[in-house]
């Protein structure tokens, strides 16, 4: 019965993870997509960056907090001065995918940046001659080809219509951009936990927030007629984007939240089943309440993506499965 009850239980915490992300970052995205394209009294949101800084400043006051109520004393985590190279990478990675709204779709842009596995396959075979099986470039010419067909597609007038500044090219370039920034982003942090293990993910959070805050600050208000002071006026004239906004920040701060105890408790395999299973959710979000309605054959590039990101999950579990073997066997 105990044994029992400890599986309930674990399904049951499971279950809450998966419905913190889903809710946190589905609602995240539905918000995003409504500042970007909604017209407040006529005028549009075009500070997109400014997200960005809300954001980060929002998690630098929630990851103090969480430091503070669950830390206990000096951690012997990174020193904070250690994160202002991914700092900058960080700030402008996800400057340049939120600035893609204003040229493609959301449901373009996320399937854009679903396809990580790319650059980082491409860097290790051409840079560091790693060679990858055949099941491995099978998962990213399902991906690569997906996208890409995808972005040949012609979009509907209708969400081309909701778009600022309709340019496919160099929104998905900033995407790729967004993406292999990030990848620089993650080989810091993973070399900063390498460096000093007891780093907690709070500390990482408040160290990469406490950054972003400062390199944003300095591009939005750093001179009299940066844009920064423009997103303030906009907010003030419009409560309702200045609204918007905040319940962004705070569906980040939370959806973190979830992540790091989907890790802890689940391991990151399962952490990037359910933020996988996240995106292909959001698309269809935004196609049916958001009004980006998709063709039969855009769906069937959905499809492709997705298959190719599934078997790339499927591949990881069976080589985590071989690793616990050899390990029971030892």
């Amino acid at each position: 019965m105990e044994a029992h009850g400890g599986g309930l239980r674990r399904v049951l915490v499971l279950a809450f993870c998966v419905a913190g992300i889903w809710s946190a970052y589905i609602y995240q995205g539905v918000l995003q997509e409504n500042v970007s394209t909604k017209r407040f009294d006529g005028e549009r949101f075009e500070h997109l960056a400014f997200l960005n800084l809300a954001q980060n400043v929002v998690c630098l006051i929630w990851s103090f907090i969480m430091i503070k109520m669950w830390s206990s004393g000096n951690s012997g985590g990174a020193p904070w001065w250690s994160y202002w190279s991914a700092g900058i990478t960080n700030t402008i990675g996800p400057a340049m995918g939120i600035e893609a709204l204003k040229y493609i779709s959301y449901p373009a842009q996320v399937l854009a940046k679903s396809s990580k596995m790319i650059p980082v396959m491409l860097m290790g075979t051409l840079v560091y001659g790693i060679r990858y099986t055949f099941p491995e470039y099978l998962c990213t010419f399902l991906v690569a080809g997906g996208v890409s067909t995808f972005a040949l597609l012609k979009t509907s007038s209708k969400t081309i219509s909701k778009l600022a500044h309709p340019n496919a090219p160099l929104g998905y370039g900033l995407c790729f951009l967004n993406l292999a920034f990030d990848g620089f982003t993650n080989a810091t942090q993973d070399s900063l936990k390498a460096r000093y293990p007891k780093t907690s993910a709070w500390d990482i959070m408040l160290g990469m927030n406490l950054w972003g805050t400062i390199y944003n600050m300095i591009y939005m208000f750093g001179w009299p007629r940066a844009s920064g002071f423009e997103a303030v006026r906009f907010c003030q004239q419009h409560p309702e984007a200045a609204w918007d906004i905040f319940l962004y920040c705070c569906c980040g701060a939370v959806g973190q939240n979830f992540i790091f105890l989907t890790i802890s408790r689940f391991g990151s395999l399962a952490n990037t089943t359910i933020t996988t299973t996240r995106k292909f959710v959001s698309i269809v979000v935004s196609s049916l309440l958001s009004g980006n309605p998709l063709s039969t054959k855009q769906w069937g590039c959905v499809f492709m993506v997705f298959s190719g990101l599934s078997y790339q999950i499927y591949l990881k579990w069976q080589k985590l499965q071989r690793l616990q073997k050899k390990r029971k066997a030892v």
